[in-house]
Formats: C-alpha cells, structure tokens, sequence
C-alpha cells in the first residue's frame, strides 16, 4: 500500500485576495488520504516589518517540519520581484535537505521583471530555478518564455492551466429587448495593468443608444479612488458601480446576474477571474496577453482585443450590446471551453506530478 505523500506548499497567505490564494485554496481541498498538504505562507499584506516577520516565520516553521520528517515534497508558488527573492531561498533550502521540489508559477510581470535584473543576480537566479524537479506553467506561452529564458529543461517544465470549480447550473440570461440591460462585469485589481481605466473610457464611447441599454460594474479593490474620479469625469455615475472585492457568494451572485465579462489586461499568466466567469457561460472580452488566447477562441467563445486599444474594445461592447445570439452562442462556448479545467481533473495532474517528483528522488 502507498504511503501518504506529506507535502508542504510555500505560498501567499490564504486570506489575501487574488488568484494565487484561489488557486492554493482550491488545491488544498484536494488533500485525501494519499496526498496530505500543509500550507505554511510566505506573504501577507501589510508594512514591510510585517511581512519579513511572516516570511522569518514561514522560514523556521519550513526548516522544523523538514527537520522532523514532515516533509516528502515542497510545492512554492512563484510571483515576481519580491517573490521570487523568498522562493529563491525555499528552494535553497529544500535542496539542502534533498527534497523534491514543485515549483508553481504565477507571476504575469516575471518576464519584465526577469528582463530587468542585472545580469548576474539573473544568472544566479536561473541556476536556483533549475534545480526544481519540476516547473509548472499557465500556457504554452509561459511554457516557452521560462524554457527560453531561464535555460530549463523542457522535460521538466509541465503546462497545467489553473482550475475552475464549474457551477452545476447557471442562468440562461435571455433578456427582454425591452427592460433589461446588458451587465458588463470586471472582477480583479481595479488599475492600469488590468485595463480598467481603459474599460472606463471605451463604455463612455458607446453611442447613447447603446450605453443606456448597458450597465458596469467593477468589483475589486487597488486603484479605486481613482476610478471614482474617472467615472465622474465621463460622467457614468448612472451606469457604474463599484461594489468592492467580494467573497465567492458575492461574486458567484454577480456573474450569475452579468451578461458579459471584460477584463482588458496588459499583462497576464492565466487569471482566475477569467475561467470563472466562462465557467458560468458568460462571453468574454479580453486581450491576448500571457495565456488567454489558449482558452479564449476569438469570436467564439469571445472576443480578443489589442491591450490599450480602446477603440476596438468600444466597438467589442457594441456588438454584444447589440447581437443577443452572439452573446448567449459566445457564453455556450466559454463554458465548453473551460470544462476540461474543472477541478477534479486538476486534482488528477497535479498528484500525477507530485508523484512523479516523487519518483525522480
């Protein structure tokens, strides 16, 4: 009989907001009596005494569990910038103790910030990274940038897309042409990286016709006082809302109600955001950054346009607005799309590579 695999995941705390502790969450459900996994977290908001001092923590309650037998397999979940800087020294340290590490990547700014690292500080970097056993990636795209750029080796580096857990049952959303209207919803870090401003700006440009038969609504924290003052200035008080981050009831509510999602970004790895609103059959208006164009396909399961471009994503409103067949077709094929990441079938890849790691030492 196989013994329990003991895995300890190195991650962001599990309360902060994101899709890095979604997806740690959601990967902590999936502990069963051959995978047993403890989250010990590295990162939680706040001043920087309070995150080192989460980090030294996370650091000697890591080392205590190695040090007591507690350990088979390190998974660490990889940002950008600081991140990194922490999940370097994890990584060191789990070699020192010959343990078998899963490293998971997350970060859409890693390339940037790979970029600019002096070339000697991203030499070094690269050889930590390569001694993990394996290197899992959102897409392909990701997959090629981290083989390319951090001189791994492909057989080891494994595209595993994020989860999505795929409500039972969503809304048909057919509406009356006369008195409801088309709910565009963001969900995320209101800012420039993911495009709300431009969002902002491309429904103020809808034809009057169109903008009084559509409604906003930007839920998430960042930047929020300055999209206030943006929504003041277009004057869309009477068509958006920003209700704030909200819990997964709150949210589920939300995209159960909206009609289509938007999220315009100029930078991603594979945003949970994204899969769980196609996973409740909403089309989606996106960009083709990191990798969304491997689970968006243009013009059926939604519509992809240039980041920044806020002309095309006027006119990509517009024509959801305007073709309720396109609309309800679009939202069909979105959740058809996002079907094979549903998470039980994760749960099966993800103790495959733990397994495989595993093996390997």
């Amino acid at each position: 009989m196989m013994n329990t695999i003991k895995v300890v995941m190195l991650g962001p705390s599990l309360t902060q907001q994101g899709g890095m502790a979604t997806v740690e969450n959601l990967i902590l459900a999936g502990s069963s009596s051959s995978t047993e996994i403890q989250h010990i977290s590295t990162h939680d908001e706040g001043s920087i005494f309070h995150r080192l001092l989460i980090f030294i923590k996370a650091v000697a309650t890591f080392l205590r569990q190695l040090i007591l037998g507690r350990v088979d397999l390190v998974h660490i979940h990889l940002a950008e910038k600081g991140s990194a800087l922490r999940k370097a020294v994890l990584v060191l340290i789990a070699v020192l103790f010959r343990k078998p590490i899963v490293m998971h990547t997350h970060g859409c700014e890693f390339h940037i910030f790979h970029q600019q690292l002096p070339q000697p500080i991203k030499q070094v970097l690269n050889k930590i990274l390569q001694h993990c056993d394996r290197f899992v990636v959102l897409s392909e795209s990701w997959r090629d940038f981290y083989v390319s750029h951090c001189d791994l080796s492909p057989i080891r580096v494994v595209v595993l897309p994020n989860p999505v857990k795929l409500p039972s049952v969503v809304p048909t959303r057919v509406t009356s042409e006369q008195d409801d209207k088309i709910n565009f919803v963001f969900l995320g870090r209101i800012g420039q990286r993911k495009g709300a401003f431009d969002l902002l700006q491309a429904f103020a440009q809808l034809h009057p016709q169109q903008k009084a038969k559509a409604t906003l609504t930007l839920a998430g924290d960042g930047e929020v006082a300055a999209a206030l003052n943006l929504i003041q200035r277009l004057e869309l008080e009477s068509y958006v809302t920003l209700p704030g981050w909200l819990n997964t009831a709150q949210r589920n509510q939300l995209l159960a109600q909206a009609h289509v999602y938007v999220l315009p970004s100029y930078n991603e790895g594979l945003p949970m955001a994204l899969l769980e609103a196609m996973s409740w059959g909403l089309p989606v208006i996106t960009t083709p950054v990191g990798g969304i164009p491997e689970v968006v396909a243009q013009g059926i399961s939604g519509l992809l346009v240039p980041p920044g471009d806020i002309e095309q994503l006027t006119q990509a409103m517009q024509t959801l607005i305007e073709h309720k067949s396109l609309r309800l077709s679009m939202g069909s094929a979105a959740r058809q799309q996002v079907a094979p990441l549903d998470i039980n079938h994760y749960y099966s890849s993800l103790f495959s590579i733990y397994a495989s790691c595993i093996q390997l030492g």
